[in-house]
């Protein structure tokens, strides 16, 4: 099966806020992180087997939701599959394939898978897939 788990994605107002309530108070531990120009800004977290992800938005216009991450083996084939159904253009989002449908209410779902293609990629700007 390619997907493997989901994972619920978090906008957050301030991740210094978040990651002392996460990590310090409840326990949780990083397990990937984003740091660009050395100031976290994006990391997915665990919980024994639970795991969600924090992302502070600059531009957030009030509360943020929550979307729904399927972690899988190969974002770039569901969105092939799912193209019918208005699927995104996968581009490269914090080192994962990342490929987006909306469901009837307005939920974001998000389909990624790791890569080591440079940030901001779009599939169609790589030559060989």
């Amino acid at each position: 099966m390619n997907v493997k788990e989901v994972v619920p994605f978090l906008s957050v107002s301030s991740m210094e806020q978040s990651i002392r309530f996460y990590i310090d108070g409840l326990g949780f531990a990083f397990r990937h992180k984003w740091e660009p120009d050395g100031k976290l800004r994006w990391c997915w977290l665990t919980l024994g087997g639970a795991s969600l992800m924090l992302q502070e938005f600059t531009n957030r216009p009030g509360p943020g939701g929550i979307n729904l991450t399927f972690m899988c083996d190969d974002a770039i084939a569901l969105y092939r599959q799912y193209q019918s159904l208005g699927a995104s253009e996968p581009e490269v989002g914090n080192g994962l394939w990342v490929t987006q449908v909306t469901d009837p209410d307005g939920y974001k779902l998000f389909f990624e898978s790791p890569t080591d293609v440079a940030e901001d990629t779009k599939l169609s700007e790589v030559a060989s897939t």
